[in-house]
């Protein structure tokens, strides 16, 4: 059944005007919604409609730029704005009224997310209605755990849309199609072939004003917990039968149950957690985080988490699986690169520069890329090649390409209640770590590479990492 009713609470908000608003006028440019569709904002400002819709057309200016002036209006005049307090069922009801199946997008703090369920379920749904909530799905386990039965009694798991947007971005997608539609790669996607997998999300951007969430949850929740273990599921399921909801998912899962607990000696020899000092991003003066606007230096919040991981499975048995996440870094680094052992034997002599092969899947820019050895200009010397490719603009943004799957019902990119569960189980240990200072908090300056890298733990890696 296909939903024709959006209503988003917290439609005031940065998500609403920066990804949704875009999201709905790629739709409507490709034909995918039109004007059967309605739009329903709730939020706590004291706006009418047309206040609302002036709103809403600055946001599209600014952030949706790309699309034609007759498809940015259409969107806005389909809108209808009404005032709420998202906790209380009376508002929520009035926000959510018809008989019509709707799909409620909860562009909301996390903190809020327990109260505005709670909310709904007492306002109640119309039959066959959708609920999507945005990362993280709880504050730790058991706020997970928690929030999984309030959804339970409130719509069918089914219908329960747990998004990421990364599974939706092309080159994430394109992890899974280079590996199970190329006969090349599966055969060596496992331990024996390759040492370690990075999955990177640096940034040069700063704190850009977000301190009122991010001062609360810091990179290893922001980033690590959700969107780079969704990365690590795909790069390292078992081939699902098909693509299919249950399928895919189901693997995924398998992946997260695989993941060795850390201890607390674990912690220590394979996390690092730090945060920027002052210094020069992109020729901009950074202050330091702790001086940034609305930080509490007291919270020890992280701007940089890094975690080594091992999975206890037939295939990556012997494989490290390194996650991490930073701010105010150097330069953009975005990628998930596979780091192949190097070869059992070189005729070519001992002299030659010979580097494992790395296979890079950027994610932003979207682009696929091979590190390898070959012969130079002259016989018997080696040269660095790396062989590139850019991936074509996908015909959707990744919220457009979500909010096309709530609509049309299929949560095969969603992240089930089972897995958000499984995602918490894998980083508590780090996190209760930390929380006991058993790991220091680095400091890096803005600009630079992050904090120094420690020397590894004996046994820890690959030659062929070096």
């Amino acid at each position: 059944m296909t939903v024709r009713r959006l209503v988003v609470l917290g439609g005031t908000g940065d998500l609403t005007g920066r990804y949704l608003l875009p999201a709905l006028a790629a739709l409507r440019a490709a034909g995918r919604v039109d004007d059967r569709f309605g739009l329903v904002a709730a939020g706590r400002e004291n706006w009418d409609r047309e206040r609302y819709r002036e709103w809403a057309a600055g946001q599209l200016d600014a952030h949706g730029a790309n699309f034609p002036a007759d498809v940015r209006k259409s969107v806005t005049a389909s809108v209808d704005y009404r005032r709420a307090d998202v906790t209380q069922a009376a508002d929520v009801a009035a926000a959510v009224a018809g008989d019509d199946p709707v799909a409620v997008y909860l562009a909301l703090p996390p903190a809020l997310f327990p109260h505005t369920v709670t909310a709904l379920h007492e306002a109640g749904l119309p039959r066959g209605s959708r609920v999507v909530l945005e990362k993280p799905f709880g504050e730790d386990l058991a706020g997970a755990q928690e929030l999984n039965r309030l959804l339970a009694g409130l719509v069918p798991e089914r219908a329960v849309f747990r998004v990421d947007h990364f599974l939706a971005m092309t080159t994430v997608q394109n992890v899974l199609g280079s590996r199970l539609a190329n006969r090349v790669l599966e055969p060596i996607w496992n331990s024996t072939h390759i040492a370690e997998i990075e999955i990177v999300w640096d940034e040069t951007l700063a704190l850009e004003g977000r301190a009122g969430y991010y001062d609360h949850v810091g990179a290893l929740k922001d980033m690590v917990q959700n969107h780079l273990l969704q990365l690590l599921c795909l790069v390292a399921m078992e081939p699902p039968l098909t693509l299919g909801e249950r399928d895919l998912r189901d693997r995924k899962v398998d992946v997260l149950r695989s993941v060795r607990l850390l201890t607390d000696q674990d912690v220590v020899e394979r996390t690092r957690r730090a945060r920027y000092s002052p210094g020069t991003c992109g020729g901009r003066d950074v202050p330091a985080y702790t001086d940034e606007q609305g930080v509490d230096a007291r919270r020890g919040t992280e701007t940089f988490a890094e975690i080594d991981l091992e999975l206890d499975s037939w295939r990556w048995a012997g494989t490290r699986f390194r996650l991490r996440s930073g701010k105010a870094l150097g330069r953009d680094r975005k990628e998930v690169a596979v780091r192949f052992r190097s070869v059992p034997h070189l005729p070519f002599g001992e002299d030659q520069d010979v580097r494992p092969n790395v296979l890079r899947f950027g994610l932003e820019p979207e682009s696929l890329s091979l590190d390898m050895t070959a012969i130079g200009s002259r016989a018997e010397t080696l040269t660095q090649l790396s062989l590139s490719a850019r991936m074509d603009a996908p015909a959707l943004p990744a919220y457009g390409r979500l909010l096309m799957d709530v609509f049309d019902g299929d949560p095969a990119l969603s992240i089930r209640g089972d897995e958000a569960e499984e995602a918490w189980r894998v980083v508590e240990p780090v996190l209760s770590a930390w929380e006991r200072g058993l790991v220091p908090l680095e400091e890096y300056p803005a600009g630079s590479d992050g904090p120094p890298q420690r020397h590894a733990a004996p046994g820890r890696r690959d030659a062929s990492l070096h």
